[in-house]
């Protein structure tokens, strides 16, 4: 009986020590914001196999004189590439280089800036005794490399002057399947659609002789983006104040890129998370249906102007191909490799 009860107790514990034990681990999430630090109006953009994100530093104007990148291989981990441009290599810029946006074009890196934050003397920002805000526009910089160094480009601004009422700011450059690159900017509630000559160092003229064409949708203030998918052209802009908690993303879907636009609906705005949700970009993984929106967005509670922070969140489509709302979250997403 002795035996037989001792070769049970030991069979009982050759199972226990055979069985496995499955863990299931978490999946690595981003977290937001997904680096440290005040940054806005983050560009983000797929080069290679890396996920790319520009975005401004986000500072007083006089501070706000440098550029720094950021890059990740799973949109978990992310790498800072600091001072990829300043002062130092754009002469003209004196003050607020802001709202940067790259692409890649025949090897070479080219990053698009607003700078000086221009003004007009019709405006009550205008200051005649201070020379700083009255010469300044777009800028275009280059690169070997998407972490830089970047160079000044043109030596002076791409775009200094003032058409449609819209000041030159917030620029993105969107190449299209026939490989025309169209330029979309504008400040001051006012959005400009230009395109860009072949060596990037200006403006084919429209079919009527005109640099640019407004097509400004409703409620446009600021900040374009404009991404294709499923053969619709989709609009993208920030409405609202940016210095407060009314900034959101509003979009439109067109079939062609240069409209018309019609205003579908915000997407992105202040909620129990954060406030001033806005100035976005748009990241697709290659080959896939898989699509992350990139926005700042100012904590709860928020202590300063300039005290914004950048994210991402998924962003997904409704059947019919509008877009649903953001769901913005302190998780972030998960690791997702580009293969």
């Amino acid at each position: 009986m002795k035996k037989h009860f001792l070769w049970g107790l030991s069979f009982f514990a050759l199972a226990c020590s055979t069985k496995t034990e499955t863990k299931v681990e978490a999946p690595q999430l981003s977290g937001n914001p997904i680096f440290e630090g005040w940054y806005a109006d983050p560009e983000g953009v797929v080069f290679g196999d890396e996920y790319w994100v520009y975005p401004t530093f986000s500072a007083k104007y006089k501070e706000q004189l440098h550029f720094d990148a950021f890059s990740s291989k799973d949109l978990v981990t992310w790498e800072k590439h600091a001072n990829i441009l300043d002062t130092a290599a754009i002469q003209w810029a004196r003050q607020a280089m802001w709202a940067p946006a790259a692409i890649e074009k025949d090897g070479k890196y080219y990053l698009f800036f607003s700078a000086n934050d221009i003004q007009t003397p019709e405006r009550s920002s205008y200051d005649p005794n201070n020379d700083i805000n009255h010469f300044g526009g777009i800028g275009i910089a280059v690169a070997d490399n998407p972490g830089g160094p970047f160079k000044d480009y043109l030596g002076e601004p791409l775009l200094s002057e003032f058409y449609n009422g819209a000041q030159p700011i917030d620029q993105f450059v969107f190449k299209d399947v026939d490989g025309t690159h169209y330029f979309f900017y504008g400040g001051w509630g006012h959005c400009n659609l230009g395109k860009l000559n072949a060596d990037f160092t200006g403006f084919e003229p429209w079919e009527d002789g005109e640099l640019f064409h407004e097509i400004t949708p409703e409620g446009y203030v600021e900040g374009p983006f404009m991404f294709l998918r499923n053969g619709t052209y989709y609009l993208m802009w920030s409405e609202g104040g940016w210095t407060n908690e009314s900034y959101k993303v509003a979009y439109a879907m067109s079939d062609s890129p240069v409209g018309p636009f019609e205003r579908v609906g915000t997407i992105l705005e202040r909620d129990s998370i954060a406030t001033g949700a806005g100035h976005n970009s748009v990241i697709q993984k290659p080959n896939s249906d898989e699509w992350y929106m990139v926005y700042h967005r100012r904590p709860i509670p928020n202590e300063d102007r300039d005290h914004r922070v950048t994210c991402i969140d998924v962003m997904e489509f409704n059947s019919d191909g509008t877009i649903k709302p953001i769901v913005m979250t302190f998780e972030g997403v998960a690791a997702n490799p580009i293969d």
